[in-house]
């Protein structure tokens, strides 16, 4: 069974910058995978996805300030995240995308503040 560890959060203030990993344990082909993030009393909510093919996506509110890369050698997926604003922290995870969702990982908690 896949699980995935996701690390590379931490407090930053507005304006900073941060890269996330996610590796994955298990079989894993590279299907289409993204990275999700939490806030306390919301629901999780898909921010930047890649395709098998490698093609990327944002949401309108991180386009232009995140970007998503893998390695595929290493089974693990990066979030370049820059110019981060106090609105992106959250707890963030990395997964298939629905409907090939696997159990989640811990996550790793990104705080922005001044």
């Amino acid at each position: 069974q896949v699980r995935f560890v996701e690390s590379g959060g931490g407090s930053v203030q507005p304006g900073g910058s941060l890269r996330l990993s996610c590796t994955a344990s298990g079989k894993i082909d590279f299907t289409a995978m993204g990275w999700y993030r939490q806030t306390p009393g919301k629901q999780r909510e898909l921010v930047a996805s890649i395709t098998r093919g490698g093609s990327t996506d944002y949401t309108d509110d991180v386009t232009g300030r995140f970007r998503l890369f893998r390695a595929n050698a290493l089974k693990t997926l990066f979030l370049e995240m820059n110019n981060l604003k106090p609105e992106d922290t959250a707890v963030y995870y990395c997964n298939f995308l629905h409907p090939d969702i696997v159990s989640w990982g811990q996550g790793t908690e990104v705080t922005v503040s001044p």
